[in-house]
């Protein structure tokens, strides 16, 4: 369950969308205006993550909204990336030396 969950880091546009949803509600015609790609693969990847309880959705008039269901995926998000730029420092100053 755990690795199953942690597949939506483990793609760009997953990370690209979860890092749009990091403090707003918004609807796929956002996320399609804002990460440049189609609807489908916007809509394809948010259903993935919905199925894995990543995002929550809900009608709004025509829109459909998505929101991330809990705020400590943003914590994990931030950790994870934090780790990763300290790892590429670390490396650098390797090959400096």
């Amino acid at each position: 369950m755990h690795a199953e969950f942690c597949k939506v880091f483990s793609n760009p546009t997953r990370l690209e969308i979860l890092n749009l949803l990091r403090n707003q509600e918004m609807s796929v015609t956002e996320l399609i205006e804002k990460t440049k790609l189609s609807q489908a693969n916007v809509s394809q990847h948010l259903a993935i993550m919905k199925h894995k309880g990543i995002v929550s959705s809900r009608r709004n008039r025509k829109n459909v909204l998505y929101k991330l269901t809990n705020p400590r995926i943003i914590k994990a998000f931030d950790i994870i990336r934090e780790v990763l730029a300290e790892n590429l420092k670390t490396r650098r100053s390797v090959i400096r030396v």
